[in-house]
């Protein structure tokens, strides 16, 4: 009997960790969404160069706060790319209104503020290497395994898709913030590439994980919420917090 009150309070314990994160972003008032939806700031942010700026052809990956109280516990991520000398971009996401979820589009803001919440780049490659990337993620955005799924818990969503794609693409590194809860879901097995490219994932069912990888450093997902360090760029990763620490290396061939 003692042993399972123990196990009960450790439970409620690790719980309570868990969602304090999330719980301190709500107090505070850390996460846009306040009001409709249809009313909220859409604004480009001015971290995607146009044609002029840079007429090379760009791969770039975003992530930003979801809208309202999910934004608590988590980010949105998507995958914007530009021919070279294009005017137009395509963005690559999943979104839990539309049916079927996964969505490519025309656009001219791929960074464009998402309901209140300012994107932040998570990789931008230019020039010969981000044109090698195009079709190779043109091809994995159209066999992705969920087009018509959206599950926002534990997963397939918008960063399951975004980190699929990753691991999918040679050349496509990617590190998905802490906050990505989705990332670590997988279709198949309990093994698969940190989406960083340089590290491994471990993972039942999007609900109990551990990846280990050079840019990811150290991260445990414990019922879909992840908490981490990062060795390389010191820093603690918190679930619903973020990154507390260094700022986290944005991939592309700029990259040292």
């Amino acid at each position: 009997m003692r042993r399972i009150l123990r196990l009960a309070v450790g439970c409620w314990l690790a719980l309570a960790l868990l969602l304090a994160g999330p719980l301190w972003m709500l107090a505070t008032e850390r996460v846009g969404g306040g009001g409709h939806w249809a009313s909220a700031d859409r604004a480009p942010s001015g971290l995607a160069p146009t044609a002029l700026e840079a007429p090379e052809a760009v791969v770039q990956v975003y992530a930003a706060r979801t809208w309202g109280w999910r934004g608590a516990f988590g980010v949105h991520t998507w995958i914007a790319t530009r021919e070279a000398n294009a005017g137009a971009w395509r963005m690559h996401h999943v979104l839990s209104w539309r049916r079927p979820a996964l969505v490519s589009q025309s656009s001219t803001d791929p960074d464009r503020t998402w309901y209140g919440n300012a994107p932040e780049l998570l990789a931008d490659y230019r020039g010969e290497a981000a044109a090698a990337l195009i079709a190779d993620i043109e091809a994995a955005v159209a066999a992705y395994p969920a087009p018509s799924r959206y599950r926002a818990w534990p997963g397939p969503n918008s960063n399951t898709f975004t980190a699929w794609v990753a691991r999918q693409v040679p050349g496509l590194e990617v590190v998905l913030p802490v906050t990505a809860v989705g990332k670590d879901y997988l279709f198949n097995g309990v093994l698969a590439t940190a989406p960083g490219g340089s590290g491994m994932t471990a993972s039942l069912g999007g609900v109990l994980g551990l990846t280990l990888g050079r840019d990811e450093g150290l991260e445990l997902n414990l019922l879909g919420l992840s908490l981490g360090i990062d060795v390389r760029r010191p820093a603690l990763k918190l679930p619903g917090v973020g990154r507390l620490g260094m700022a986290p290396v944005i991939k592309g061939e700029g990259e040292g």
